[in-house]
């Protein structure tokens, strides 16, 4: 199942995508929640009658609508560095032992179509398409084994870096944290229709130039051992959004370096996931 934020006219709701149609759940199932977090949290109770509203009207065009950052203020924003290997060789850094995590702050939240600003402090802005995980039940201290039980679904996301302030310090959490520099979606894809997360293609291009290109087997460190090694730390909440880490081909490590710049048109595609696409805009 694919569930999707939207806007239209001046009204949001959540929906679900069936080929180029999304069924608006607030008119089909109006008594269901109308933000994507309170749904996720009741998802167990609610599937059944999310699939049946689904089903009960072909629903609307899906061009006739603005997709939204599919959650709109997830509780956490977490982000992994240094977890594929062909990124980590690019940057000269050792293969690490331990899980190298950072924050983005809500602020970053974009649509995965709307405008990712190139801000007026810095030129030194990057790209790294990800895979994005998205929590769906109240954990703390699950093993490898039990992180699977935890996922809701999938998303594509862009962690937007800007360099510049991201390696000032040690601390790379300003450096990921300019505003609109999260956008995700299109879509949230539950975990039962992606299985395997682990067998995904993921391409990142910039004006149609293929920049990216790799696949989620290349993961250090997979989707489950990420879930666990952070449940040990902090109880992770229905909503909360993982990025998994970038491959090779960022801006950063190719000799010229190649940053973005206005007008920049970036895409980021994910098997079985689809694609976002931002054009680059000045702050």
């Amino acid at each position: 199942m694919k569930l999707a934020s939207f806007r239209k006219g001046q009204e949001t709701s959540i929906g679900v995508v069936n080929g180029d149609r999304i069924v608006d759940l607030s008119v089909a199932a109006p008594n269901l929640p109308r933000e994507m977090t309170s749904l996720i949290a009741d998802f167990d109770a609610l599937c059944e009658v999310v699939r049946a509203a689904a089903r009960s009207q072909s629903g609307q065009a899906l061009s006739d609508v603005e997709l939204l950052a599919p959650i709109a203020r997830p509780g956490k924003i977490l982000a992994i560095g240094l977890n594929y290997a062909d990124h980590i060789a690019e940057t000269g850094r050792p293969v690490p032992t331990d899980q190298t995590w950072f924050c983005k702050t809500a602020n970053t939240v974009n649509g995965p179509f709307s405008p990712v600003q190139l801000p007026r402090v810095s030129t030194m802005v990057d790209y790294e398409a990800e895979l994005v995980v998205v929590i769906g039940k109240r954990c703390r201290h699950v093993s490898k084994d039990q992180a699977k039980d935890v996922v809701f679904g999938y998303t594509a996301g862009n962690d937007v870096s800007v360099r510049d302030w991201q390696y000032r310090t040690a601390q790379w959490v300003l450096g990921k944290s300019f505003d609109t520099h999260a956008p995700m979606g299109p879509w949230i894809v539950t975990a039962d229709e992606i299985g395997d997360p682990h067998t995904l293609g993921i391409r990142c291009f910039v004006n149609a130039e293929k920049r990216q290109d790799s696949n989620t087997k290349h993961l250090i460190f997979g989707v489950y051992d990420l879930i666990s090694y952070l449940s040990q730390a902090m109880t992770l909440e229905p909503g909360d959004v993982l990025f998994t880490g970038t491959p090779g081909g960022v801006g950063m490590a190719m000799s010229p370096q190649r940053f973005l710049a206005a007008g920049d048109v970036v895409r980021v595609e994910i098997d079985r996931i689809g694609a976002i696409e931002a054009t680059v805009t000045a702050e």
